[in-house]
């Protein structure tokens, strides 16, 4: 079988496989040649003897999911929305932002007044899901130990003998209550847990099971004895998402459900083992150049001495958003598409995850704060700016 020099999905069996024209030198032809190889024959063995040929040297490949594969996963998670929605009221786009925090494997910071039910979703989450829960309350006298767990002195059996006893952190999902309201020290504790999934005590390292999330909330309005988090913690954060007051109507509702007597029973739905495989589903969200290409100049636009940089980004930004900013916006754009029942990532997933990916990631300087900028207005400006087409033939990809 050979691969037509147009782009095409050759779909034989389980799954599809996606073919482009690979423009790579000539030198770096034989490792794309055996990746290939690899994925092909791991997808389906009919389909081995096509990366042997030699035209294959000119296409990348990608395997994406069947029919089958995103219909299982759109119900499964349809299916948690619904039964989160028995608890929470609107809100969509924050529980959606949760959910694609989760599937991405990254963390994610929530941010509103008191009251909104922040806390609220992110237990009701916990619950949802069969996964080993643990709440933080913040506190300014909270310390790292009172985390990541500390060394007892273990007397059974006669013998005195040290041993660690894991803190609350050693979850699947964490609530981090009042995140801002603990000393940088403590805050610090977290580092370590949200990027590299472990936890180092003396000269021991315990790893962290998978799935691992945790959920931060902060109340952005009471500033007095509170410690705003660090640029290099927040940037750990793969979303910060704004909650809101609710509209008349959900408000309404709100007390309706206040005020009845019945009480309203939540039901697990997924597993470890459902999230971890939701989790493949959207790491093979297909991710076309354009699309990729779109999510770079997104990130290359709030530089603002890079060459791409927008002008508010030269006038207002004092640090640009990092390259983990353009990886955050494909990994949450390929969850948002599977949200939709899709399996192939487009501009308007990219567009509508970048607020919330990119709002904790830029910095303004003096003269933004003069004049009254925020994140949020700078944002409103520089995102629908940013061209959005595919390029022509030639063109750069």
């Amino acid at each position: 079988m050979v691969a037509s020099k147009r782009n095409s999905v050759i779909r034989i069996g389980y799954p599809a496989i996606y073919w482009q024209p690979n423009k790579s030198t000539s030198r770096n032809l034989p490792a794309i040649h055996l990746n290939c190889r690899m994925k092909i024959a791991r997808a389906h063995p009919l389909l081995a003897h096509a990366a042997s040929h030699s035209n294959a040297l000119r296409y990348h490949v990608w395997i994406v999911p069947t029919d089958s594969s995103l219909q299982v996963a759109t119900e499964r998670l349809n299916r948690v929305r619904a039964e989160i929605g028995k608890i929470i009221v609107g809100q969509t786009d924050v529980v959606d932002g949760v959910l694609i925090c989760m599937l991405a494997g990254g963390h994610v910071l929530l941010e509103g007044v008191p009251g909104l039910g922040k806390t609220t979703l992110l237990r009701t989450l916990a619950r949802v899901l069969h996964l080993k829960y643990s709440r933080i309350q913040f506190t300014p006298d909270l310390m790292p130990a009172d985390i990541v767990g500390s060394m007892m002195i273990d007397t059974e059996d006669g013998h005195k003998s040290l041993r660690f006893e894991p803190g609350p952190i050693f979850a699947h999902l964490v609530l981090a209550d009042e995140i801002n309201r603990a000393t940088p020290k403590t805050q610090s504790a977290l580092l370590e847990a949200m990027q590299e999934h472990t936890v180092t005590t003396g000269t021991a390292t315990h790893e962290l099971e998978a799935p691992f999330l945790v959920m931060a909330t902060q109340n952005p309005i009471e500033m007095e004895g509170t410690y705003p988090l660090p640029e290099a913690q927040l940037d750990r954060f793969l979303m910060k998402i704004l909650v809101k007051y609710p509209s008349r109507d959900d408000l309404s509702t709100i007390v309706t459900r206040t005020i009845q007597k019945e009480e309203i029973t939540i039901d697990p739905i997924l597993t470890r083992e459902e999230i971890l495989e939701l989790r493949r589903v959207a790491r093979e969200v297909l991710v076309a150049p354009h699309v990729q290409s779109y999510a770079i100049d997104l990130v290359m636009a709030t530089q603002p001495d890079g060459d791409q940089s927008h002008e508010l980004a030269g006038k207002f930004i004092r640090f640009g958003a990092s390259p983990r900013g353009a990886q955050a916006l494909v990994e949450c754009g390929q969850v948002h598409a599977l949200l939709a029942g899709r399996l192939h990532l487009s501009t308007d997933d990219v567009q509508a995850v970048a607020r919330a990916v990119l709002r904790h990631r830029i910095i303004l300087n003096f003269d933004a704060h003069a004049e009254g900028q925020t994140p949020e207005t700078v944002l409103d400006k520089i995102i629908p700016s940013v061209s959005r087409e595919a390029p022509r033939n030639g063109a750069r990809a």
